[in-house]
């Protein structure tokens, strides 16, 4: 489930393989661009802005995707076979001499010109793990609606971009409140802190792919307080840990909570 680090560490790959070299096979899947051409073009810049990518081509285009709740770029030497899934989910391929970058499941895949990139990405907020990242406005923005819930308020990529369901769970666990708050009943600095908390959180995962929130030491199987362990005891009380949602592309709202050590309003069951 792609979040904001996940994100940065692909950009990473890609601009690895790709940025400086001169594209010799380039092939987007998706009707409306199918027969568009860029071989011979060189790969200027490959960004990440929140949960989005923009790579970028001399010539002034840009090529924007989505990873949503399951699509993955994969990156190869030129003569390797391809290991990410099978062909009739492939979406895009990028190739230099070198490397193949290759998309699967992408659920979002369009070109546009690089001077229109905000066409695509202007209605993000503050980026957690970029150059734009202000706590200030991010803060404004996650207070604008008092009444909405905290993790609906910090899932909205217009308010702060990068946070997915892994993170607002995890968030939501530190600051000692559920999911379901509304965020103008979050206690004085707590909205500030759990801000910072993110930036902190991201930045510290975003070279690894052993995401973590619990601390350097902790094991395999407690990497994350709450996340992926409902029925689990708490790390903190060793009350069982629960779940609400359902963890596929129909309910991206998946939240898991600690009853003893979160206070606030929690579903209805049934």
């Amino acid at each position: 489930m792609p979040e904001g680090d996940t994100v940065w560490q692909t950009a990473k790959r890609l601009r690895i393989a790709l940025v400086g070299q001169v594209l010799t096979r380039f092939d987007l899947r998706v009707p409306q661009f199918a027969t568009v051409d860029l071989r011979g073009r060189s790969v200027l810049e490959v960004l990440p802005r929140g949960k989005h990518l923009l790579t970028r081509f001399d010539g002034g285009l840009t090529l924007h995707s989505h990873l949503r709740m399951d699509g993955a770029w994969r990156v190869f030497p030129a003569q390797e076979r391809w290991r990410g899934g099978p062909s009739h989910q492939i979406r895009a391929i990028l190739g230099n001499a070198s490397h193949t970058a290759v998309g699967y499941r992408l659920p979002v895949l369009e070109l546009v010109r690089t001077c229109d990139e905000e066409t695509a990405v202007g209605p993000l907020g503050p980026d957690l793990l970029g150059p734009d990242w202000d706590t200030g406005v991010a803060l404004t923005r996650l207070l604008a609606d008092p009444a909405r819930p905290l993790g609906e308020a910090l899932l909205d990529q217009r308010n702060l971009a990068g946070i997915g369901n892994v993170y607002t769970s995890e968030l939501a666990f530190l600051a000692g409140v559920t999911p379901w708050l509304p965020v103008g009943e979050l206690p004085d600095g707590v909205p500030g802190r759990l801000l910072r908390t993110a930036h902190r959180l991201l930045m510290a995962n975003r070279e690894t792919f052993d995401r973590r929130t619990t601390g350097p030491r902790a094991g395999p199987r407690t990497r994350l307080y709450v996340y992926g362990r409902a029925g689990l005891p708490c790390l903190r009380c060793g009350t069982p840990l629960r779940k609400a949602g359902e963890d596929d592309a129909r309910n991206e709202r998946i939240s898991y909570w600690c009853p003893g050590c979160q206070s606030g309003p929690i579903p209805r069951e049934g």
